[in-house]
């Protein structure tokens, strides 16, 4: 389908849909265990994809991109029952012989745009809630991850219903062409820009859309934390999948007291996690392109090094990398890194870091590490975000029960479990009523004493 998709496609999705064949709970759960059996049947060709894409090493393909799915499934399965079933809501009394629910009722055929950074996990998470749903999907893997987007045209329609589930592969300019078509629901993840051009796509059809776009998310360390904890953590999540993760920490707020302290723990976390030429690890990454390794090269020289700093065009190589003293109107500080240079700032208060989080947009999450629940409490009351997490980070985004995204300039919806079902079906109100009884007193005319006794009858049982 490269290029030269059908520009029927959507229209024979639609009849597909329009036939029921997706509506029956046995048919979803054969497409989430057909998704499955892709992800286990396919882990080796998925790794060696993925590791093409973006050197990413087998164990982080398997953590964040094949088990992270395959817990989903799992846990969506379990639920999907439950969550199919109407929910019924109680009738006033003088509406009475009736019965109301509250039904949840298959969007259509939903277009899912993929982002290049978790190539995988980016268009099969939202295709489970789509699936879930009861809906057709179009997925449009990002161009930017080739060999990932390739696999997923040339297998995954060996697992899933061919009828229902279609993968686009194409450039840019394909997807803006996608956009031509009317969809019931766009999903996409990517850039705010990229996220303004799906938006405004939308609403010339009125379309709903998630959007999930990531943004600046802080880690703040007071000088009631576990030292050594966070530096460690932080280490693993800023610089997992070489700094290109969405929900990684951007930039680190960390008291003054314990500064230094905390960055000699960081050196040695990634020291003890890379060795010394972190360019030789297996366990470590590469960015995704050339454009984007001399955007993030130039961003390197903004500031004071802490640790890293080195560089390698030839093999995308950006070391791990440390900032301080960086300036106010610095890049670094002011648009998302995506990359593996973290800035660091100080503070005496906790009251001032929450200052600098807010004078920013709204992040897709914010991170503390303190021993003090009362500095949690602070922190949620004064900021706004997608989520928060206490202690660790990302991991907020790997449990199925936490509706997961932004808000604000960081993102549009959620989803994740129930939450993705929900966001791939539309409530639908249902009222059953009987023929009797019937009484005049509902039809005009509406003289003074039969609307004295409406009123009093609607007022009374209402």
């Amino acid at each position: 389908m490269p290029e030269s998709y059908d520009a029927t496609t959507p229209a024979g999705l639609r009849r597909y849909f329009d036939s029921g064949a997706t509506r029956s709970a046995a048919w979803r759960r054969g497409q989430l265990r057909g998704i499955d059996a892709f992800l286990r049947e396919r882990e080796a060709a998925i790794a060696e994809a993925i590791h093409a894409d973006l050197r990413k090493p087998v164990a982080e393909t398997w953590l964040t991109e094949t088990a992270w799915l395959r817990s989903e499934i799992r846990y969506v399965l379990k639920h999907l029952r439950g969550w199919m079933r109407p929910k019924k809501v109680g009738v006033p009394l003088h509406y009475q012989p009736a019965r109301a629910f509250v039904e949840r009722e298959p969007l259509g055929v939903v277009l899912i745009i993929g982002a290049w950074n978790y190539p995988l996990q980016l268009c099969l998470a939202p295709l489970i809630g789509a699936l879930a749903g009861g809906n057709c999907a179009v997925v449009k893997p990002s161009e930017m991850a080739p060999a990932t987007s390739a696999l997923l045209f040339g297998e995954l329609g060996r697992y899933v219903d061919p009828e229902a589930v279609r993968v686009a592969e194409g450039d840019a300019a394909f997807t803006a062409s996608l956009l031509e078509h009317r969809f019931d629901h766009l999903f996409f993840t990517g850039s705010r820009r990229k996220g303004r051009e799906v938006m405004a796509a939308a609403a010339r059809h009125l379309t709903p859309v998630t959007l999930e776009l990531g943004g600046k998310s802080p880690v703040i360390v007071t000088e009631k934390a576990d030292l050594r904890l966070a530096a460690r953590r932080i280490a693993w999540a800023k610089f997992l999948n070489a700094g290109q993760t969405c929900v990684a920490p951007d930039y680190l707020l960390v008291h003054k007291s314990v500064e230094e302290q905390l960055l000699a723990m960081m050196k040695e976390a990634l020291s003890e996690f890379f060795g010394d030429d972190p360019q030789s690890s297996a366990d470590y990454g590469r960015i995704v392109d050339a454009r984007n390794f001399r955007r993030l090269e130039a961003l390197q020289r903004e500031g004071t090094l802490v640790e890293g700093g080195g560089s390698n065009e030839a093999s995308r190589y950006i070391a791990p990398t440390i900032l301080r003293d960086v300036p106010e109107d610095s890049g670094l500080m002011k648009e998302e890194i995506f990359g593996p240079l973290l800035p660091v700032r100080s503070f005496t208060t906790l009251q001032e870091a929450v200052g600098m989080v807010r004078a920013l947009d709204d992040p897709l999450a914010v991170y503390l590490f303190s021993r003090d629940r009362a500095e949690l409490r602070y922190l949620r009351e004064h900021t706004r975000s997608g989520g928060v997490c206490c202690n660790d980070l990302l991991f907020q985004a790997s449990i199925p029960g936490l509706p997961f995204g932004g808000r604000g300039a960081s993102g549009i919806g959620v989803y994740h479990g129930r939450a993705g079902f929900e966001t791939f079906t539309a409530e639908r109100s249902v009222l059953e009523r009987g023929g009797f009884p019937d009484p005049d007193l509902r039809y005009p005319p509406y003289t003074v004493g039969r609307f004295s006794l409406l009123k009093k009858i609607v007022t009374i049982f209402s």
